[in-house]
């Protein structure tokens, strides 16, 4: 428990502090996936609403696929970064992502704060912040073998170390609602991907997503109030 609170305890002030540690050129992202996004079209045209009558929408859809998105969101600012939206996530595709962040800001530290998907812990990681720490490749171990890369246990302590330009923090297990994103995910749940919404294909779901995310940057991002502490709020 104590370990737990410890951790909880980091995060939040990763938080709070963000926007101090913005202006020292720290970098805090809550960084996540959202997959399966079902790219749906209505069967049938929606009937307005009129006077005393709400729309109609009918509940008959066609399936065009699924895609998804591998997202950064600042959290100092509320802009989200690097967008990969695309169909997979493997560790290959969260490395890109990870690597298309830092390259907004190589010269300083960036932080990210990801949960414990295996995919968070990989040895594409591990060598994409061995390779920004002048580490070589031949130290590194071997996967279920040796060394760094052995198990997700030591490739964790690796990415998670403080003194790397690159620096990974994760969320206690069971423990996702702790990572801001999550939040973004909901805005664009609630007003792009929802019931209403008709996509004719999954490219113009993909399509449709990008062009949220530059509205988004654009006209809503801001940084999220949050209030939680580490300890239960009094109700």
């Amino acid at each position: 428990m104590d370990a737990f609170n410890e951790k909880v305890k980091e995060i939040c002030n990763l938080y709070i502090d963000a926007p101090i540690l913005e202006s020292e050129g720290v970098h805090v992202y809550s960084t996540d996936e959202k997959m399966g996004i079902h790219a749906r079209e209505h069967k049938n045209p929606s009937i307005s609403m009129k006077e005393g009558c709400p729309e109609k929408i009918d509940p008959e859809y066609i399936r065009h696929g699924t895609s998804g998105i591998i997202a950064s969101r600042n959290v100092a600012t509320g802009e989200v970064v690097a967008p990969l939206v695309q169909p997979t996530r493997t560790e290959e595709d969260f490395e890109l992502h990870i690597a298309n962040v830092v390259a907004l800001n190589p010269a300083d530290k960036n932080i990210f704060l990801t949960d414990n998907l295996n995919t968070h812990k990989s040895e594409a990681l591990v060598r994409l912040v061995a390779e920004a720490e002048g580490i070589p490749p031949s130290t590194l171990g071997a996967k279920r073998s040796s060394g760094i890369l052995k198990t997700l246990a030591s490739r964790e302590s690796f990415l998670s170390d403080p003194s790397h330009k690159i620096q990974f923090v994760y969320t206690p297990k069971h423990c996702s609602w702790l990572n801001q994103i999550e939040c973004w995910f909901g805005i664009i749940t609630r007003r792009l991907l929802n019931r209403r919404a008709s996509f004719v294909s999954v490219t113009d779901l993909e399509q449709k997503i990008r062009r949220f995310i530059d509205y988004y940057n654009l006209y809503l991002m801001k940084p999220f109030q949050w209030n939680y502490k580490g300890k239960l709020l009094k109700v």
